[in-house]
């Protein structure tokens, strides 16, 4: 046989465990066998409230195996004593386990309604948080505005102090220049004047925009700036009138010659 080798647990593997037939012998109770109804994952393995169906069930065997014969009266009011105070029981359980289920029940109500209501005080606050923020927008506008008239309204309160007579005056050229506030060196973008505009630097010429301008542009032009004159570099001599070779060019003539 081969070996293998595997990343997964054996639980995670597990079916439900192996259960071989059986059989009874004739007369015979197996106390096992009160345990048949229980299923891996359905009782099993056993827990506390396992363990104390068990125990009842053992009870119930050993009071039915103490039960007096039915053979004369005083058996059969015995019997039906101890038959009535086994029902009073069993109701008490039954009762016992219905509080408990109750409680349980309850608990877990407790806990959706905690959350439902957890839930809600989350979205009530995030509601209130974006109503909040509506306002807030809605008021800085308001204000915004409030103070871009209080503005405008203090500059016209100013202009018409200035010639409170209502006289007419002429433009003073000089004194303009003479102020660097003024409109002349500082004009304001409500007159349309916009100095971060990109295009107020921008030359606008009609021979640099137009292929007309340009063609008349070239017109213009001498024709000897058209006309490249390039001269070839003349070749170094590196050889004498007397056929010996200068000391700068014998490095040239060695790597001429490893060359060839």
């Amino acid at each position: 046989t081969l070996g293998t080798e595997t990343d997964y647990r054996d639980g995670e593997a597990q079916t439900d465990p192996f259960s071989p037939e059986y059989i009874v012998r004739s007369g015979s109770v197996p106390e096992i066998l009160t345990l048949a109804t229980l299923t891996w994952g359905q009782g099993l393995p056993a827990g506390q409230a396992e363990m104390e169906i068990i125990d009842r069930i053992r009870e119930k065997h050993a009071w039915e195996a103490a039960l007096p014969p039915m053979d004369s009266p005083s058996n059969v009011a015995k019997r039906l004593k101890m038959m009535e105070a086994m029902e009073r029981k069993e109701w008490a359980y039954r009762e016992e386990e219905m509080d408990k289920l109750q409680k349980v029940q309850m608990e877990v109500f407790k806990k959706l309604l905690q959350r439902r209501e957890e839930n809600q005080d989350e979205l009530d606050a995030m509601r209130l948080y974006k109503h909040w923020q509506n306002h807030q927008k809605a008021k800085e506008e308001k204000i915004r505005k409030i103070q871009c008239d209080c503005a405008l309204m203090l500059r016209k309160l100013i202009a018409k102090r200035k010639n409170w007579m209502g006289k007419l005056e002429r433009r003073d050229i000089i004194k303009e220049y003479n102020d660097f506030s003024s409109q002349t060196y500082a004009p304001l973008s409500r007159t349309g004047f916009f100095p971060d505009n990109s295009d107020y630097c921008v030359v606008k010429n009609f021979y640099l925009n137009t292929v007309a301008g340009l063609c008349e542009l070239e017109k213009s032009v001498q024709h000897s700036v058209s006309q490249l004159k390039i001269k070839a570099p003349k070749p170094k001599c590196t050889i004498t009138k007397t056929g010996y070779i200068r000391r700068s060019g014998r490095l040239e003539a060695v790597l001429a010659q490893v060359h060839q």
